[in-house]
């Protein structure tokens, strides 16, 4: 035991350099940072089914899996659109959604964001305008961004979204807020 002792003593510790930082943790740590100065907190998302054949749904859910693990980055989606910052749209607007989609944007707080997902989002896909639709979500609401594939991919929504809070200017924090 003291000859382990005094080889212990006489080489010190041993061990491999520390690893270096993540680059992923970088951009996660300036995405959250962007996040916060824009909105003051966590981006909070609605979702809203104007009409699609559930194809962009499953790709949404993709994205709360733990290989994209949108609430690490300070995304969550929200049940109310008084909590939403963005308003997530699929599917060709149906006329019996038009009034209801109109409702959902106006209750959304300022500084609202929409992103339309989809072929049939962005153009009306295979639906266009017709008696029982409007098109395009843009033909309702004003749209921040366009977000086509049928469906797009979970990589390509989550472009989506980051691309509607890069393009939006900084809010202002009211008196006695934190930045």
């Amino acid at each position: 035991m003291l000859k382990t002792l005094r080889q212990i003593a006489s080489i010190g510790i041993v061990s491999e350099p520390p690893p270096q930082p993540d680059e992923d943790l970088r951009i996660r740590d300036s995405l959250q940072a962007h996040i916060r100065a824009v909105l003051g907190r966590a981006l909070c998302i609605r979702h809203i089914d104007a009409g699609s054949c559930n194809g962009c749904e499953l790709e949404i859910h993709a994205l709360n899996n733990p290989l994209y693990n949108l609430e690490g980055l300070g995304i969550r989606f929200v049940a109310s659109p008084r909590h939403a910052d963005l308003l997530l749209v699929t599917g060709p607007v149906s006329k019996h959604m038009e009034v209801a989609l109109r409702r959902t944007y106006e209750a959304t707080p300022d500084p609202k964001l929409v992103v339309a997902l989809g072929d049939c989002g962005c153009t009306g896909g295979i639906f266009g305008e017709n008696y029982a639709s409007c098109g395009r979500v843009s033909n309702v609401l004003p749209v921040d961004v366009a977000v086509p594939g049928c469906p797009p991919s979970p990589t390509r929504i989550l472009a989506g979204i980051l691309t509607a809070i890069s393009s939006a200017p900084a809010a202002r924090a009211a008196p006695g807020e934190p930045p």
